[in-house]
């Protein structure tokens, strides 16, 4: 296996070890939250932690009504523009703590009156020493450039605030489960999408609602493993313009959780499949398409199984195409955009 496959394999470890560790303090910082009451939060990330920070915006919209915007912190660290955000949260997503960027907005915000709150993987990172509150993922060292376990543990970690912060425990108990079905979810064969897949040049990835987050993480993972030029879209949003170019060599690859936006999503890849798209499917059927096994899950916690069945599919692709997934041309681990 290669390193990415490996560390991917290790979320689940990492989400039981996170949800022990940060019981009492994700405690603390629900009721304080409760006590704020923000008119806003506002979060800032780069790369497969603002994937996360996409899920964190539905999560929190669709179960708290609290508006979610995500920043951009060349707003600080460019422009040297100060924000008015008093009464709101600055949530900053990293798996290493380390891009001056984000320090920066974290800075700004926390001068300019907002609760800053870190979910970060490296201990003892800039990051988390600008931040007030600081939630550890606990995902451990990651040496592949690509990033999987710490993602998944991103999820986890929000998925955890928000059921702590709402008393949801519904909720809890389903994230309690999820480092057994991650478990599970690793031995799902997507073979299927590598056979497809090993010789494409195209692909759109789909999702809606907190699926998406995992459609950009998709994404991004297949253009830096596979070296496949693959985009991320609403499926509300691919009619307004990028479904002109699929077709017989153009696949879809649609992602779905058990939730409201699901039907939407079948309609959708039924309607593709009849037009003789190439059609992959996790989370929900349609006619004709290819469908890729998924494991039955509470609707927040499913992106979090489909993101641990994309890692290995996106491994074994990779080296379908003949290339190393550890080591993708141009990049390395930790990015510091300025």
């Amino acid at each position: 296996m290669t390193l990415m496959q490996c560390e991917a394999a290790q979320a689940s470890q990492a989400v039981r070890e996170q949800l022990l560790a940060n019981a009492d303090r994700m405690e603390r910082l629900a009721e304080r939250l409760r006590r704020l009451a923000p008119r806003a939060i506002v979060t800032c990330a780069r790369g497969s932690s603002d994937h996360a920070a996409t899920f964190a915006r539905y999560l929190i919209e669709t179960r708290l009504g609290v508006l979610t915007a995500s920043a951009a912190p060349s707003v600080s660290s460019v422009y040297r523009a100060r924000l008015d955000l008093s009464g709101t949260v600055l949530l900053a997503i990293s798996q290493s703590g380390a891009s001056p960027d984000l320090i920066a907005q974290v800075a700004s915000a926390r001068g300019s009156g907002a609760l800053t709150v870190a979910l970060v993987n490296a201990s003892d990172s800039p990051l988390e020493r600008a931040s007030e509150v600081t939630i550890p993922l606990c995902a451990g060292t990651e040496r592949s450039v690509a990033a999987t376990k710490s993602y998944i543990a991103s999820l986890a970690a929000l998925v955890h605030l928000i059921a702590s912060w709402s008393h949801d425990a519904v909720l809890a108990a389903a994230l309690r489960e999820a480092p057994r079905l991650l478990e599970l979810a690793c031995d799902l064969n997507w073979s299927a999408a590598v056979e497809r897949l090993a010789t494409a040049s195209h692909l759109y990835v789909l999702g809606r609602g907190l699926g998406l987050a995992v459609a950009q993480e998709a994404a991004l993972k297949l253009k830096e493993t596979c070296g496949l030029h693959a985009e991320a879209f609403s499926t509300a949003e691919l009619q307004h313009g990028p479904v002109a170019l699929v077709g017989a060599g153009f696949p879809v690859l649609l992602l779905a959780q058990d939730d409201a936006a699901r039907a939407s999503i079948e309609a959708l890849a039924g309607q593709l499949a009849q037009a003789k798209v190439p059609v992959l499917v996790a989370g929900a059927h349609a006619p004709a398409a290819t469908v890729l096994p998924t494991l039955t899950a509470h609707p927040a916690i499913q992106p979090l199984l489909l993101a641990q069945c994309l890692y290995g599919m996106a491994g074994a692709l990779a080296l379908a195409r003949g290339l190393d997934p550890d080591r993708p041309p141009h990049l390395r681990k930790i990015t510091e955009t300025l």
